[in-house]
């Protein structure tokens, strides 16, 4: 847990200079609680600063789409969540699969 907590400081702290990995990888602690409060709502803030400038993973967008898609953090939305992994799956097709299961439902 001590590793966790240091890990989220060296996070933050280039989130805060506007690292896109370290956004998106804060909001994975946040929303896991790993060395970190876990708060939901401070993961996607993560996430949407991070999907604001990633162009090649699709990990932050595919974040939000989920969030969206459970209603955690978020209120619930299926267009949004739609949306969000649409634009992950338009990055990187490996999300091609949880986008479709999504829009099945």
């Amino acid at each position: 847990m001590q590793d966790c907590a240091q890990a989220a400081g060296w996070f933050r702290k280039a989130a805060e200079q506007g690292d896109e990995i370290a956004e998106c990888n804060l909001g994975l602690l946040c929303a896991s609680g790993d060395g970190v409060a876990q708060d939901q709502a401070e993961a996607v803030k993560w996430w949407r600063k991070a999907a604001a400038h990633d162009r090649y993973s699709g990990t932050p967008q595919h974040n939000l789409g989920l969030a969206y898609a459970r209603g955690e953090g978020v209120v619930q939305d299926r267009v949004q969540a739609l949306m969000w992994l649409s634009l992950a799956a338009a990055i990187a097709p490996r999300y091609d699969t949880i986008r479709d299961a999504v829009a099945l439902k």
